[in-house]
């Protein structure tokens, strides 16, 4: 068995997206005003000024902000302080009163969805917000100090407003740092600072970014995005330099110092080296924080039963396997030899998926590899969701630190690119999918999409068939001792002994392997959840319609998926139901 799961992530931006910076927020919702118009008006308005709310979210959000509506903007990386967890809890509760305005009912097609889906989203952030200095900005990987870089690095200059907008926001961060620490002293004021273990791994990813100020990869990253644009004189670029050297120095380098001066002070303030669930709320704000990442309503408890089976079928589907043919146990799972590189790998996942999935639009892929400097503190992969107003060009980071170039590697690319992430995104937006949608963060249906559709790449490969499912169950198998470990340590209060016997169960003895994995599980509650058990409502589904419907057509069912797009499992469900009748 592989035991050492990747992690991936969908880097998107977006108000409500975990994965970025609007992870401080928790998902706050700016009051959209009084409405007394149509609800599609009520939706234009809310999503320009959420736009308008965040200067980076406006930026990867849409290509051109004018053509939406929003033809002016004040440059901002938004704020978060000590008091947003309660302004937080006063903006959905407004959001809330406004929405009971439109009876989802009597609307009609997309309207009437995205009535639904607005109502289950503000509900479940609703909950989550019931627990304020619960949530956590500053995760080692995923927080807001490692994953910010990257979207800097990524910042496309289109014209030389962006680039006006970048150094705003550059000159921002120091201020930006500090309302995350008042943030982070009111979680320890409040008894709910993180470990020192995981406090020490964010202080250590801030000193590896301000190590070498004057070899910072973002002055390279701004030098090529200058060279890349037409039009700029030499002296322009060279003011802007200039401009980018200052603004670094000044603000940017010092807002990591300072993070590091602020955290180090916190040391010690935390608590709680293990579960939520050792927390006064934990365990009810781990319910609230599954229901928020897997988009179901199955309880805890019966998640975790229904891991357990679907683990059972799988482990016993690998075994059978294994006794009808024991030289499984000894192949190669490596792809075939056209296989070799990255490129041919994304061209082979575009033509095998078009059996299964339908034909997506045409657009650009380019793979990219992160920066040396971030490599330790990134996930093995990711993709950087593209404009919803262009969807033309998209972008794969790959982590070449934590990649192996074997069967692994194919389905890390098929998971972030074809038919996984990039894929669904391009597809849902071609369907028409409406703008304010876009705000809505359902990582159990994106990160449980691009979970199903690895697991359906180890077909993809070139391999023995019966290789390839073995690999795929066994795949299967894996990630969901993780979501089982998840919900033990944080929900039924698992301590070291009794998850390290969990894991011996399953012949995964190494100390060292179980602490690797039992350190992803305490510094981001409920992720596995968003693969897993997205996963697995994805397998459910298609076998429970499969059963229905004597024409079943996985390609059918796959579109209908798509055409619906991000939603709670139970509103999916019935939309896919309705499209395959």
């Amino acid at each position: 068995m592989k035991h050492l799961l990747k992690k991936h992530r969908m880097l998107s931006v977006g108000i409500f997206l975990a994965a970025v910076l609007s992870i401080i927020y928790a998902a706050i919702l700016s009051p959209a005003g009084k409405s007394t118009g149509s609800f599609s008006e009520f939706c234009t308005t809310l999503f320009r000024e959420e736009m308008k709310s965040n200067t980076m979210n406006l930026h990867f959000t849409l290509k051109d902000p004018k053509a939406a509506g929003i033809d002016s903007y004040e440059i901002t990386l938004g704020s978060l302080s000590g008091d947003s967890p309660h302004n937080q809890a006063r903006q959905l509760k407004k959001l809330s009163e406004e929405l009971k305005k439109y009876s989802h009912r009597s609307l009609k097609g997309k309207d009437r969805l995205t009535c639904r889906l607005l109502s289950d989203y503000i509900s479940r952030q609703q909950n989550l917000a019931a627990y304020p200095y619960y949530d956590e900005p500053l995760t080692p990987s995923g927080g807001v100090t490692s994953q910010l870089p990257v979207l800097l690095a990524e910042y496309t200059f289109r014209n030389t407003r962006d680039i006006k907008d970048y150094l705003g926001l550059l000159s921002q961060m120091d201020t930006y740092f500090l309302g995350i620490l008042d943030y982070e002293q009111k979680k320890a004021d409040a008894g709910l600072f993180m470990s020192d273990e995981a406090c020490l791994k964010v202080i250590e990813g801030c000193e590896v970014f301000t190590e070498h100020p004057d070899d910072n990869f973002l002055i390279d990253t701004f030098s090529n995005r200058l060279n890349a644009m037409d039009g700029l004189t030499d002296t322009q670029k060279n003011a802007y330099l200039k401009q980018h050297s200052k603004v670094l120095s000044d603000h940017v380098i010092p807002a990591y110092s300072q993070m590091i001066k602020g955290l180090t002070m916190l040391l010690g303030r935390g608590h709680n080296n293990w579960g939520l669930c050792n927390f006064p709320e934990g365990k009810a704000y781990y319910e609230a924080v599954v229901s928020a990442d897997t988009g179901c309503d199955d309880s805890v408890e019966d998640l975790f039963s229904q891991i357990a089976k679907a683990r059972r079928e799988d482990l016993t589907f690998c075994q059978n396997l294994l006794e009808k043919n024991p030289k499984l146990a000894s192949q190669s799972p490596k792809p075939d030899a056209a296989l070799k590189e990255e490129n041919a790998m994304l061209s082979r996942l575009q033509k095998e998926i078009l059996t299964d999935f339908p034909a997506p639009p045409q657009t650009e892929v380019e793979i990219c590899h992160v920066d040396p400097a971030l490599s330790e503190y990134l996930a093995p992969a990711f993709y950087i969701t593209a404009p919803i107003d262009d969807i033309s060009h998209n972008r794969i980071y790959i982590n070449d630190a934590k990649n192996d170039t074997d069967i692994y590697y194919f389905t890390t690319l098929a998971h972030e690119g074809y038919p996984g992430h990039l894929y669904q995104t391009i597809c849902t937006s071609s369907y028409g999918a409406p703008e304010v949608r876009s705000l809505l963060n359902y990582p159990g249906y994106t990160e449980g999409w691009a979970t199903y559709t690895e697991m359906q790449a180890f077909y993809y490969a070139g391999l023995n068939p019966d290789l390839a499912s073995l690999l795929q169950h066994n795949q299967a198998a894996t990630l969901s001792l993780y979501a089982t470990a998840d919900i033990g340590i944080h929900y039924f209060g698992w301590e070291k002994e009794k998850t390290a016997a969990f894991w011996s169960e399953y012949g995964v003895d190494d100390t060292a392997t179980v602490n690797k994995i039992t350190d992803l599980i305490l510094e981001e509650p409920g992720n596995y959840l968003k693969y897993y058990v997205g996963y697995l409502k994805f397998r459910q589904m298609r076998e429970q319609l499969a059963l229905e419907n004597k024409s079943f057509s996985v390609s059918a069912f796959h579109e209908a998926i798509l055409r619906t797009g991000p939603s709670p499992f139970s509103v999916l469900e019935e939309t896919v139901r309705d499209q395959l009748k």
